[in-house]
């Protein structure tokens, strides 16, 4: 098992930035495929980035491609998502997630492991 804590979120004017960090417990972070998920409300929650063990290859949704970057530092037991020109439409709690699965899936319950979730809230 693993557990994850996310810190970085905060207020943020539209064009701005924040970095989102995620810290899991255990020694075997490393053998998870990390995800980035977000809800707001009255919504569901919605994929927005992953990055695969081992590899590290980046999977992004398309409201969010070419703005956010999600990496990872496995001495640190650590996943970041920067985001980038932030929009009002980026507001929502986002949630850390952590999968060992060999299948890869962009929902929910593809994914065995979450955090608290923060708060981004972007003002126009």
């Amino acid at each position: 098992q693993v557990q994850l804590v996310e810190s970085g979120g905060g207020l943020v004017q539209a064009g701005g930035s924040l970095r989102l960090s995620c810290v899991g417990s255990g020694r075997t972070f490393s053998t998870y495929t990390m995800g980035w998920f977000r809800q707001a409300i009255g919504k569901e929650r919605d994929f927005v980035a992953r990055i695969i063990r081992g590899i590290d290859y980046t999977y992004y949704a398309e409201s969010v491609k070419g703005r956010f970057t999600i990496s990872r530092d496995n001495a640190k037991n650590t996943v970041y998502l920067q985001m980038n020109s932030l929009k009002p439409e980026d507001t929502a709690v986002y949630y850390c997630a952590a999968t060992g699965r060999a299948i890869l899936l962009q929902t929910v319950s593809g994914y065995d492991y979450w955090g608290q979730g923060t708060q981004v809230t972007v003002s126009s």
